[in-house]
């Protein structure tokens, strides 16, 4: 009998001032080299993608298949100001991007 496979988390996407923070899916066939831990922002009125940030990097063991691999994101939100998006993964990981210049730092979860 064949595992299952692994269903990746739906995670809501958020908004501000016209852009849209979301994940982006297919994102190895992009040329990241990974599914998971990667993020969009889309302009909402033209659809438009504006920029990407890989927000963690997943390191695969070539001995084990990459799709059980992957760490997805779980969850997106805007700081109160605006100014950063606090992204969640499958690890219990949160990760801050600050908006203006897309820099990322991991920080303890409270």
């Amino acid at each position: 009998m064949e595992n299952q496979k692994r269903k990746i988390p739906k995670v809501a996407p958020v908004s501000r001032d016209g852009v849209r923070y979301e994940v982006a899916r297919g994102a190895k066939e992009r040329g990241f080299g990974q599914n998971g831990g990667v993020v969009a922002a889309v302009d909402e009125a033209s659809k438009k993608e504006l920029w990407t940030v890989v927000v963690y990097r997943v390191a695969f063991d070539p001995n084990e298949e990459e799709d059980v691999q992957e760490i997805y994101i779980t969850k997106l939100m805007l700081s109160k100001d605006g100014k950063q998006l606090i992204v969640d993964d499958e690890r219990h990981k949160r990760f801050v991007v600050t908006l203006a210049d897309r820099s990322v730092v991991e920080v303890p979860r409270r």
